[in-house]
């Protein structure tokens, strides 16, 4: 089997862009260009990707958790295949085939091969779903414990019964190929759904409890329409704080790893303030106004403020997470880490699966929109802001895209 890859967009290639193509061969190759079709290595996750044209070009690809119920799969694959392709064709192409990978490590006791067996039904179901609307699974992979697994071919001297093993990362001529085409892995799904999950102990009993008398004190306020303006200049007087003590603290001590940095700026933010600023951020005009910043040295430091708090939505304040991961999903997207952004925004749908303002930027980020045109939506906006402030009458107009109008 032969695919290509290109350009890393959800679509492949872009128009006018001339980016080196990597050439995927056989089962195996195609196990050891998962990561680099992601960004990421995924881990306990159904990965469906679309194949165009006579040569197999990579197109759009979608990423979610395996459901833990079996009776979820039937409904899970149908949806997945009708995503896959309707979001293939709102990019102007029709997928002709697909693939599949199934990915998830072995519980304790378990083999790669026992993990393989339990997934067949679900890897068949979602051969139906996706052969259901014309877009045949030409292959049909389980990664589990270093090795992988094909459900659709019979020869064990290219598909053992035993399983394949995967080549050492970076080490296979795919890696080669990715590395001079530019495309890089950004570590494991699991590593980076890390720096997002909440604090354990000794931080999670102050937290909760800063929660509750934050929420106690400003809720009232958030709702109460003759205070909310004030409330949110509050909170976002905060957070230009906390993102200026979080940049001070990053230019004294360097650049270190991801968990010592992580862990650096746990230890910079009290508990109350983290708490006064995480219940103002559920604000939707405090969230909006928060994404602006987005570009330049404000980018860096909001970012970092956004994973900060929502490592501090803890016990009973997991959902409060969902508009910091959705924010720091926006700032990924918009300074073009990609996979990153995904893992912020699937976190976000998957705590909270109706918010909005998470819904649209995972759906443009998929379809491959440019984030200029929300950005340049945002700058309007604060012009409109600083007119006002001036006593000018309002002239911008507001042109975001259509996609990324929405609420909470």
């Amino acid at each position: 089997m032969k695919k290509q890859r290109g350009e890393s967009s959800p679509h492949g290639p872009l128009p006018g862009t001339t980016r080196p193509e990597i050439s995927v061969r056989g089962s195996a190759e195609l196990a050891d260009a998962l990561p680099y079709l992601l960004g990421f290595q995924p881990d306990d996750s159904i990965v469906l990707v679309a194949l165009h044209g006579q040569r197999g070009r990579f197109g759009g690809r979608l990423r979610i958790g395996i459901p833990a119920a079996p009776d979820e799969w039937p409904a899970v694959a149908d949806q997945l295949a009708v995503c896959l392709r309707g979001n293939s064709l709102a990019g102007g192409a029709t997928p002709q085939g697909a693939l599949l990978f199934l990915c998830r490590e072995p519980a304790d006791g378990e083999k790669g091969q026992d993990v393989m067996e339990r997934l067949r039904p679900l890897a068949q179901r979602l051969r139906v779903a996706c052969g259901a609307l014309d877009m045949p699974v030409f292959e049909a992979l389980c990664v589990s414990d270093g090795r992988y697994w094909s459900y659709c071919c019979p020869d064990p001297t290219c598909c053992p019964p035993e399983g394949g093993p995967l080549s050492r990362p970076g080490a296979s001529a795919v890696a080669a190929s990715a590395v001079y085409a530019g495309i890089r892995v950004r570590g494991s799904q699991r590593e980076m759904e890390a720096r997002l999950k909440p604090l354990g102990e000794p931080l999670r009993g102050p937290q909760e409890r800063a929660l509750d008398e934050a929420a106690a004190a400003l809720v009232p306020h958030m709702l109460r329409r003759a205070d909310r303006e004030a409330a949110v200049g509050r909170t976002l007087r905060l957070a230009r704080q906390l993102m200026e003590r979080l940049g001070a603290a990053s230019m004294a001590g360097g650049a270190p790893g991801q968990a010592v940095a992580d862990a650096q700026d746990d230890a910079l933010l009290g508990p109350e303030e983290a708490a006064t600023l995480i219940v103002g951020l559920q604000d939707r005009a405090a969230r909006d106004r928060a994404a602006e910043w987005m570009e330049g040295r404000d980018a860096a430091g909001a970012l970092r403020l956004w994973r900060a708090l929502a490592r501090r939505c803890v016990g009973a304040y997991g959902e409060y997470a969902v508009p910091l991961l959705s924010l720091a999903g926006w700032i990924e997207w918009s300074s073009g880490d990609e996979p990153a952004a995904r893992v912020a925004l699937c976190r976000a749908l998957e705590t909270d699966p109706r918010y909005r303002f998470a819904q649209l930027l995972h759906r443009a980020c998929n379809e491959g929109l440019d984030p200029e045109l929300l950005r340049r939506c945002m700058r309007q906006e604060r012009a409109v802001r600083r007119r006002k402030r001036r006593g000018r009458p309002r002239t911008v107009r507001r042109n975001a895209p259509r996609v990324l109008r929405g609420g909470a």
